[in-house]
């Protein structure tokens, strides 16, 4: 069994001359029992990914493999790949395939990008999340939902604490970065993480892996 990511940049694993920026697919690992192959690449969206590392990714897929399914940034940039258009439709595409070779097809919304209102953060993404939920119910596949996730995240930590998880640095901190960057998008390593170690354990709900632990707590009043 494997776990097969297909994503953009917030999934992906990036070169060593942009780290510590990354994806939270470079992270899954340790959170999961099994393999992890990941083929998000940045700039993807669901047409471009389906060009170039769809085929590859598909032919590599076996009964049993779970592939994991994260796109939006960059489809709501393109009109051809509307909300419920283009961008579903190769959604819907990529889950049919991958139920055609006997795999799990786990969808998710986008992460959200990092713009705050005071203490709330702004949806960025319009109808995508929605289109992304809807096309899970309506396929009965499972859903990760990211930009639940990422929003809470951040307003957790806060407009100040959340500036960790990302790739913020001033001039001169790092060498990849001389100029400085205040990137609100792609996640410094330590964000990367945290979103990793959330997709790891809702996967492993997904195949139901931890409920033969005994229970505990029942002599505990509530």
């Amino acid at each position: 069994m494997t776990y097969q990511l297909a994503g953009d940049s917030t999934v992906a694993a990036c070169p060593p001359e942009e780290q510590p920026m990354s994806g939270w697919g470079a992270h899954l690992a340790p959170h999961v029992p099994d393999p992890v192959r990941n083929l998000a690449f940045g700039g993807a969206t669901t047409a471009t990914f389906s060009e170039d590392a769809w085929p590859r990714l598909i032919d590599e897929v076996r009964a049993g493999d779970t592939v994991v399914i994260q796109f939006g940034h960059n489809d709501q940039k393109d009109p051809a790949l509307a909300s419920r258009g283009g961008y579903r439709e190769r959604l819907a595409g990529m889950v049919r395939e991958a139920r055609e070779r006997g795999a799990t097809a786990v969808l998710c919304t986008s992460c959200e990008r990092r713009w705050f209102d005071g203490d709330r953060v702004t949806p960025t993404h319009g109808d995508y999340p929605n289109a992304v939920r809807d096309l899970a119910a309506e396929l009965d596949a499972p859903l990760i939902d990211l930009t639940a996730f990422t929003t809470w995240l951040y307003e957790d930590a806060g407009p100040d604490g959340s500036v960790g998880l990302f790739s913020h640095f001033s001039p001169g901190e790092h060498p990849h970065w001389p100029d400085g960057l205040a990137d609100d998008t792609h996640f410094h390593e330590r964000g990367a993480r945290r979103i990793a170690a959330y997709v790891g354990r809702q996967l492993r709900a997904i195949r139901r892996l931890d409920g033969d632990a005994p229970a505990r707590g029942s002599s505990l009043v509530s």
